[in-house]
């Protein structure tokens, strides 16, 4: 429970990353060239990397909270459960790295849309929200966006702490000093949270199921 729920606040980044192209990035400008991956494949490659992520994180975190010491095989569990874990981090560290480049290198790559958005959504009188489909939604999307950039660098941090913890094994300096945890786990994943509840994608977005519209 407390190696998993990181691996789905990713997800969440790269779900709220691909919306915002779609809201912010016209049709016929969403190319390679923009953000390295295919606009309307953002969400299902990051997220079937974090699937798999999870599963490898999954499987070893069981495999090594399971080992019985004293086993007759317990050092061979233990080893390959560390290697399995490693395995799923190393997967997210790198999917989740050049994610968070491609996010990053997006503030800037999209500063000339900003003005073209307005012009395709109305506006209100104090130019704080614009209408979309009906409903108001915040106009300042780049807020959301430097959300993303935020959580995407506090994840990458916590992900290498992992990658270290599951190297290191049982044994280890950071599975045998708890402060570790609180530090490079609980203090950067808290305020994830926190920022997606105070600036929450609803306010801002107006596609968020799995169906996209153009």
């Amino acid at each position: 429970m407390i190696v998993l729920p990181p691996v789905l606040i990713a997800a969440g980044c790269y779900i709220v990353f691909g919306r915002i192209l779609f809201l912010v990035v016209p049709r016929e400008e969403r190319t390679l060239r923009l953000c390295w991956v295919p606009p309307r494949f953002v969400t299902p490659i990051f997220v079937a990397f974090d699937i798999v992520a999870l599963l490898l994180q999954l499987a070893g975190a069981v495999m090594i909270a399971s080992t019985v010491p004293g086993e007759k095989d317990a050092a061979s569990k233990l080893e390959h459960g560390k290697h399995i874990a490693q395995a799923g981090v190393v997967i997210q560290l790198l999917a989740f790295g050049l994610f968070a480049v491609a996010a990053i290198r997006f503030n800037f790559t999209s500063r000339p849309y900003a003005q073209t958005l307005l012009e395709r959504y109305a506006a209100d009188a104090d130019e704080k929200t614009i209408l979309i489909d009906g409903k108001r939604r915040r106009k300042h999307w780049q807020a959301l966006l430097r959300v993303v950039n935020v959580t995407s660098v506090l994840i990458l941090v916590r992900t290498v702490y992992r990658l270290v913890q599951f190297s290191e094994g049982k044994t280890g300096y950071i599975n045998l000093h708890e402060w570790t945890m609180y530090v490079f786990d609980a203090a950067v994943v808290y305020p994830c949270v926190i920022l997606f509840i105070w600036w929450h994608p609803a306010y801002y977005l107006p596609h968020l199921g799995f169906s996209l519209k153009d």
